[in-house]
């Protein structure tokens, strides 16, 4: 109860807060922390816009703004549990080889995030859409493998936009935009441009997977949807709920990561929405261990979701004996502070990071990291290069993509060693080829028309001034995949040939026994004369 009425109090001050600006209500249910830090930009920044902002998560947010009302749904532990169950099993797998060792992987995090169906139970949820008083004109709904929390925009009757940390070749499709596999790779699959024979083979088995994968997936998330919502009759069914989607906003920039690829008008690419226009200071003991730093900086992070019990002691061992006897100093990420890797001058260890300010920072001379889109964003954003030390998901492509650009190496966490770690990170830092080659892609993702933030806030104020703007979507995304793909025309094509060509068949079979009949009574005649 106490709960409840915590949330009804921190929804009436949001409703109420302020004269000016609209009403934006953010689902950003993942358990992923990078995750939340684009979703969270996107708040903040519209909160600095002046629209009166509420936010529904299920972890701390690792930033806030004041103007941000925040509403924490309390999860089971089991339930957040599960999510570090999973990616302490994939570090400890070679998830770098194939296609179908992504799935598996996928197939694990998908379980782990379908529990994201307590917080759609959860009443402070519910009290969302059942108390009269609350007022939204936009929900943005952060998504990642389930479709079940879009029906919250259902519920409020009001426009919806989705917010995913991954380009259009995630979910594009629920939004009609084409899939054009002969030179747009699959998410997990490395670019190659033109295709080869072998690797346009390897995409098509890819997307088929990614596809088959997806089905199998959201079979599944329409079981939970059914569970939570029954038989509501204010609802549609669980494949229309994405029928209401006014545009998504993709963490991407395909003109200039590339490759080059078609995108419908709801296609919104916000990539590098996390990155501050000016950075904030950092704190005091960082900006003071980066100032004194006459070789440079390097900063290591693993990500917020690998911590310290998923990697094997040995490899941290082999790192720690590395960067530890480096010249440049090293601000690494460590979930423990009380058991750290070991002692060195030229290591500051700290739990949580301003990434994308300490990668601002002159110092920094070069990125450790597990490949994941937002590290990897920012890094090219500030033009540094990169050792890779991907994990699992979409984060081995990501590095291959990387190396394949030229900003930098990977390497196999799990089968580390420290000659090789060694010999990698001075390549980087010692070969001038890669800071040249992220410097100038950071020219690059930087010119546009407009920035990640511009951008945001354009067409967010565009949905709310069209009232949803359903112009804006694909017709392909109120037809049938039989009607979209044209298989309904191609099968009476098929039916119409086999027609004709039964009835050709059928009248050359009558004029030739017409024929075969005259002659045999011409012949009949012959003989009686």
């Amino acid at each position: 109860m106490a709960v409840k009425k915590i949330g009804l109090s921190l929804l009436f001050l949001a409703v109420v807060a302020g004269a000016q600006g609209s009403n934006i209500l953010g689902l950003f249910a993942s358990l992923s922390p990078s995750h939340l830090v684009i979703q969270m930009s996107m708040a903040r920044i519209l909160a600095e816009r002046g629209h009166n902002v509420t936010v529904v998560t299920v972890l701390k947010p690792p930033l806030m703004h004041k103007n941000i009302t925040h509403i924490l749904v309390p999860l089971d532990e089991d339930v957040l549990q599960s999510f570090n169950t999973v990616i302490a099993s994939l570090t400890k797998k070679d998830n770098t080889k194939t296609y179908l060792t992504m799935l598996r992987s996928a197939q694990q995090l998908s379980e782990a995030f379908s529990k994201i169906g307590a917080v759609m139970k959860h009443q402070v949820v519910k009290d969302l859409y059942e108390h009269p008083d609350n007022r939204f004109d936009l929900v943005i709904v952060g998504y990642f493998m389930n479709s079940f929390q879009l029906a919250l925009a259902h519920k409020l009757k009001v426009p919806l936009v989705v917010a995913v940390s991954n380009p259009p070749t995630f979910i594009g499709d629920i939004i009609g935009n084409p899939w054009e596999v002969s030179y747009v790779p699959a998410m997990h699959l490395a670019q190659e441009v033109p295709m080869s024979l072998g690797k346009r083979i390897l995409n098509i088995l890819g997307n088929w997977a990614q596809r088959l994968f997806t089905a199998i997936n959201e079979y599944g998330n329409a079981k939970t949807y059914r569970e939570i919502y029954g038989d509501d009759p204010t609802l549609p069914a669980y494949g229309d709920l994405n029928k209401n989607i006014s545009l998504i906003f993709f963490a991407s920039h395909g003109i200039s990561e590339g490759p080059i690829r078609p995108n419908v008008p709801a296609v919104i690419e916000v990539g590098g929405i996390q990155v501050k226009d000016r950075p904030d200071p950092l704190p005091q003991n960082m900006a003071d261990f980066l100032s004194d730093a006459p070789h440079g900086a390097i900063l290591f992070s693993l990500g917020s979701n690998v911590k310290k019990d998923h990697i094997l002691p040995e490899t941290v061992r082999k790192m720690f004996n590395v960067v530890s006897k480096l010249r440049q100093r090293v601000i690494w990420k460590w979930d423990d502070l009380e058991s750290t890797p070991g002692t060195s001058d030229n290591i500051l260890y700290s739990k949580w990071l301003p990434q994308t300010d300490i990668l601002a920072h002159p110092s920094i001379k070069l990125f450790i990291t597990h490949a994941g889109k937002g590290g990897v964003t920012e890094a090219q954003y500030h033009g540094i290069p990169m050792l890779a030390l991907p994990v699992f998901g979409d984060q081995p492509a990501n590095a291959d993509a990387m190396v394949e650009q030229g900003f930098g190496l990977t390497q196999s966490l799990l089968t580390l060693e420290e000659q090789s770690f060694h010999d990698a990170i001075l390549e980087v830092l010692e070969n001038p080829k890669y800071a040249n080659a992220a410097r100038a892609f950071s020219a690059l993702y930087r010119d546009r028309p407009l920035s990640a933030r511009e951008t945001l806030i354009y067409w967010v104020e565009y949905v709310i001034r069209h009232h949803g703007a359903a112009h804006l979507q694909s017709p392909v995304v109120h037809m049938s995949y039989i009607a979209a793909n044209n298989l309904d025309i191609y099968a009476i094509i098929v039916l119409a040939i086999v027609f004709i060509f039964y009835t050709l068949k059928l009248v050359f079979r009558l004029l030739i026994r017409k024929i075969c009949s005259k002659k045999s009574k011409s012949k009949t005649k012959s003989k009686k004369h």
